[in-house]
């Protein structure tokens, strides 16, 4: 899996969105499950940047992003990731 930081989401996003998991999920790949690209995690800047007012919490809120998007790869929706 990559993660990777990007300026902003994708146009057309909306521009609030702080990370993005772009992949099959552990549990939805199948046997045939090959020859395709890695699992990626985006995590956008210019929101993190704009949501948070110190350091200390824009380095929280990039904790939280990434082990949000991480859920993400493990099959879970966005009901059931608690942050």
């Amino acid at each position: 899996m990559a993660v990777v930081v990007e300026d902003g989401p994708p146009v057309g996003e909306d521009g609030d969105t702080l990370g993005y998991y772009q992949g099959t999920p552990i549990g939805e790949r199948g046997l045939s499950y090959s020859m395709v690209l890695p699992d990626k995690i985006s995590i956008y800047r210019a929101p993190l940047l704009a949501a948070c007012r110190s350091q200390r919490e824009l380095r929280q809120e990039i904790q939280l992003t990434v082990l949000h998007e991480v859920g993400h790869y493990f099959g879970l929706g966005e009901d059931d990731i608690p942050f």
